[in-house]
């Protein structure tokens, strides 16, 4: 075998490594390593790890991680299992978890049972708990707070925005009088309308379509979005669910059904470019091209999730936002990167983007994900009451 390839396999493994240890680490950063590799002395320790580290790791938090990894991985060698599918964020968690409470040395069996007065504190401290998870940032959550994080996603995908529809219902509030009702009632009364009955637009639910980035620099973010996608999908008949990074991932037959842990296992498989590079233009053009001209997006209210990393032409992802903007009722754009302190759109292609955008929001943590609900219940009405008046004027 070539001991160029068995170098470029074990670069690949380990990057899956600081992956799964939560380092943003895609193909681009993967062949800076390569190159930094060719022009060092392999034989050093030290020139090694300090290319690995200037072109794989972008944040000064993560070089503990990186250190440990690096450790473990070419220095002590373990072995790994390949071909897995990607990591979504479900499975056991490996992380260690704090020990039971031990019962102290000599007590009775009465000292060891609760009594009142210890079970209010414990109720606190459950709903305490809860109220951390909501502020806690995604990038942060082990496996086992990714999971019960989603059984808090329940209740925010619940009421999924709605339309007026052509069809009448009876209504007490309605405008148009219903004859057959009308006159029904009137022959309780020996045909006398006393009591009138109106009708008014019935309201059906409105076609919500997820575009999810899954790319290297969105991948700490992209299991708890994943997970909200699932949850969005067991709850609306309506509801699309798309990947996207390098390519265009239609997701939706994947994450149907009541266990949420066997339809992101289903996901996982059916995902080829998870935590690869991002290419968000392509991705709109084949979103368009294919389902566009089948009216998935006609009346629909689209949400797209993506940092606005954009490596490929950013005139494409301008034209193909004004195209999809074009067909579709409302563009809801969700950044995980919004929620940090200081944060402008500086990105070339959320730049490109924001003009098309209506609503922009932040998507780190739970509260972040409440605030895109209560967007999604507001998205029913008239375009001009979704779209913020900063927004208007960027446009």
């Amino acid at each position: 075998m070539d001991p160029g390839d068995a170098v470029v396999r074990k670069l690949v493994t380990f990057g899956r490594i600081l992956r799964e240890a939560g380092i943003e680490v895609g193909p681009g950063r993967i062949q800076d390593a390569l190159r930094a590799l060719d022009r060092i002395d392999l034989r050093r320790r030290d020139e090694v790890y300090a290319a690995l580290a200037c072109t794989l790791v972008a944040r000064r938090d993560d070089l503990e991680v990186f250190d440990r990894a690096f450790r473990a991985w070419f220095e002590r060698d373990p072995t790994r299992s390949q071909g897995r599918p990607p990591d979504l964020g479900i499975g056991v968690d490996e992380r260690p978890q704090p020990p039971a409470a031990a019962s102290r040395p000599g007590g009775d069996q009465e000292d060891t049972e609760p009594d009142e007065d210890q079970e209010e504190p414990d109720v606190l401290a459950a709903y305490s708990a809860d109220e951390r998870l909501r502020e806690r940032d995604f990038s942060t959550l082990s496996r086992t707070e990714l999971l019960r994080l989603r059984r808090l996603m329940d209740r925010l995908v619940r009421v999924l925005p709605t339309r007026p529809s052509r069809r009448l219902e009876v209504a007490s509030d309605g405008a148009v009088i219903a004859p057959r009702e009308t006159l029904r009632r009137a022959m309780r009364r020996e045909g006398e309308a006393v009591e009138r009955a109106f009708r008014r637009p019935k309201r059906v639910e409105r076609r919500v379509v997820f575009l999810c980035d899954v790319s290297g620099s969105m991948e700490p973010y992209s299991r708890a979005l994943v997970l909200f996608l699932q949850a969005a999908v067991a709850a609306g008949r309506k509801v699309e669910a798309f990947t996207f990074g390098t390519r265009l991932t239609r997701l939706t037959p994947y994450l149907g059904g009541y266990d949420p842990q066997a339809s992101l296992e289903r996901a996982s498989r059916a995902v080829p470019d998870w935590a690869g590079g991002t290419r968000i233009g392509d991705a709109l053009k084949a979103f368009n091209d294919v389902y566009g001209r089948r009216g998935l997006t006609r009346g629909s209210v689209v949400v797209i999730v993506s940092d606005g990393w954009e490596r490929g032409d950013v005139t494409t992802l301008r034209d193909e936002m004004a195209r999809l903007r074009r067909r579709c009722h409302t563009i809801i754009w969700v950044n995980p990167l919004k929620g940090t302190e200081g944060y402008e759109p500086l990105a070339a292609g959320m730049a490109a983007a924001l003009p098309y955008v209506d609503v922009f929001l932040p998507g780190h943590n739970l509260v972040a994900l409440e605030a895109l609900a209560d967007a999604l219940r507001a998205a029913g009405g008239r375009r001009s009451e979704v779209r913020p008046a900063t927004l208007r004027r960027a446009a």
